[in-house]
């Protein structure tokens, strides 16, 4: 990137969230250095096969540590915090900046990974204001499904910058300052902001977005009509939504049990910060149930979204220890489905039905808002905001092309929405923008405790052994005479079931003989790499399959 010596500048380069729902990072480049906006993760699909989640790319990541000034964090979801236990170890000393329930949650992350002594963690509340080399970052409250959400309202030395963070409108927040337009609106002035960039998850939602206020009553309307136990699960980090059920609890005279790890320990970090009242009759499932009647009980569980491990999938399938879902049970899930997860979730739907359940989701009953704003809330955004120039963030491509169109309309300039996406940098000089080549941004895989060592090559290798399977040849040879001493046996995982199959495996042990006799002895890989090449052709010809062959060649 080609820079004029002392002219101010600021260069947003977004690492993941722009394109796709998760993975948010962004890199806010100046004369002093770079400030990470971000650093979430995003959960696997069906063609990332064994794959845990993924992060944003561990090489633009690393690209920056020498220049790295702090890390502010928006909110504690994962898909904004989530990818820090990976990333860092690169960052050694860095502050990281975020509310105090973010930073709680990130916390719990870097200890269980044992990096949590490798930063430092920087709390700060609504309405603080921190100095980050040239930037000036101004925290301000706003309404999401988890507390202590924030905006980012930034000066820079090349004007006012405003990051909306995940938000939402609610006129009457039953709990949190929610969010106030006119806070956004004094940051601008009278002239407005240089740039905006705001959440488009939701801007295909005409209107406003459900308030937590109707959500508790319809939630109260299935609890009154409900005769025996009630099941409710929901996101683990929605404190305020699990607030309305403790709420609720105390209100019918009904004893809450919780089970889920997650669920646990952000009750228990909620409730140390102040954020979360405990019901007088409160128990966790992990410490033992109580004897309570079925109609005087609420059991809140971890699998909003189907999670085979989750405490709701465990009570359906009958892996849990203390609990299960039987006949009778009123079971709400209160929460969205996230793309992906829909045939997960409506599996176990279909289970708990099969046991004699009732259950309630969103699809059919108001009982989940959304955490993100309707297209009504985006307008009022931008009425406050007056942004000279606009950037969608956080939604997938349809998203933030219709985000642009929004803008148009809200009076910003087509010429200056800006349509970017991951790996693509703007620059914002004092009197003018640039759009700076694209850097790459393919984002990190993480499996198990390997970081970066899954990629397209393995990824390919898992797809062909799910869809095709795998021969594996073994045989002994003599090292100088290279007659055969054992084999070749053909073992067949994943391919064709042996019995059936046993007359076109051994055409293919008669393959491999042919090619032992024309192989030159101790040319071991040569042999195998022979093997190999035949007996795909031979399967792909006799069966119309392409299995993973293995040859094990062993010269004794």
């Amino acid at each position: 990137m080609h820079r004029e010596k002392n002219v101010p500048f600021v260069t947003i380069t977004p690492l993941g969230g722009l394109g796709e729902i998760g993975l948010n990072c962004q890199l806010w480049e100046t004369r002093a250095g770079v400030v990470m906006v971000d650093c979430g993760l995003m959960f696997p699909d069906d063609s990332h096969l064994g794959v845990d989640v993924l992060i944003p790319h561990s090489g633009a990541v690393s690209g920056i540590r020498d220049r790295l000034l702090g890390i502010v964090l928006t909110h504690g979801h994962e898909d904004h915090i989530g990818a820090l236990p990976w990333l860092v170890s690169q960052f050694k000393g860095t502050r990281i900046y975020g509310s105090r329930f973010t930073l709680a949650l990130v916390e719990h992350k870097l200890r269980e990974h044992e990096a949590l002594d490798w930063v430092e963690l920087c709390p700060v509340d609504g309405g603080d204001a921190v100095t980050i080399g040239e930037l000036i970052f101004h925290f301000i409250p706003v309404c999401h499904s988890i507390p202590n959400g924030m905006a980012l309202a930034v000066e820079t030395p090349v004007g006012r910058i405003i990051h909306s963070g995940d938000f939402k409108v609610d006129p009457e927040p039953l709990d949190g300052p929610g969010t106030d337009m006119e806070l956004f609106a004094e940051f601008a002035g009278p002239e407005g902001v240089r740039l905006l960039m705001s959440d488009s998850t939701n801007v295909e939602r005409e209107g406003h977005s459900l308030s937590e206020r109707q959500v508790k009553d319809a939630l109260r309307r299935v609890f009154l009509a409900a005769e025996k136990r009630i099941i409710i699960t929901l996101f683990s980090s929605h404190i305020q939504r699990i607030q309305e059920v403790f709420d609720l609890a105390c209100e019918l005279d009904r004893t809450v049990v919780i089970s889920g790890k997650s669920l646990a320990n952000n009750v228990e970090y909620a409730h140390e910060l102040g954020l979360l009242r405990l019901p007088p009759r409160f128990y966790n499932a992990h410490n033992g149930v109580p004897e309570v009647a079925d109609d005087r009980v609420i059991l809140v569980v971890t699998g909003a979204q189907g999670e085979p491990l989750s405490a709701l999938s465990r009570m359906v399938m009958g892996g849990h220890r203390q609990l299960e879902v039987r006949e009778g049970d009123t079971v709400v899930m209160s929460s969205r489905m996230i793309p992906g997860n829909q045939r997960a979730i409506s599996r176990l739907i279909n289970e708990m039905y099969r046991l004699g359940a009732e259950v309630y989701y969103e699809s059919v009953h108001d009982i989940h808002a959304s955490g993100h704003a309707h297209r009504d809330e985006l307008r009022a955004l931008f009425a406050a905001a007056r942004p000279q120039l606009f950037v969608p963030i956080h939604g997938e491509y349809r998203h933030l092309v219709k985000h642009c169109r929004l803008a148009q309309e809200c009076g910003v300039l087509r010429e200056n929405c800006v349509l970017l996406e991951d790996g693509h940098p703007l620059t914002l000089l004092p009197d003018s923008l640039r759009l700076e080549d694209p850097i790459s941004v393919e984002c990190t895989l993480v499996d198990g405790k390997g970081v970066g060592d899954v990629g397209h090559a393995v990824l390919k290798e898992r797809h062909i052994l799910g869809g095709e399977g795998m021969v594996i040849v073994v045989l002994v040879l003599d090292e100088e005479t290279w007659s055969i001493l054992d084999g070749p046996r053909m073992i067949s995982k994943g391919f064709v079931f042996e019995q059936h199959y046993s007359h076109v495996l051994e055409d293919a042990k008669c393959l491999v003989l042919d090619e032992v006799e024309v192989s030159r002895p101790g040319r071991v890989e040569q042999l195998q790499d022979s093997v190999r090449g035949s007996l795909r052709r031979f399967f792909r010809k006799v069966l119309d399959r392409d299995p993973v062959i293995v040859p094990v060649v062993t010269t004794v």
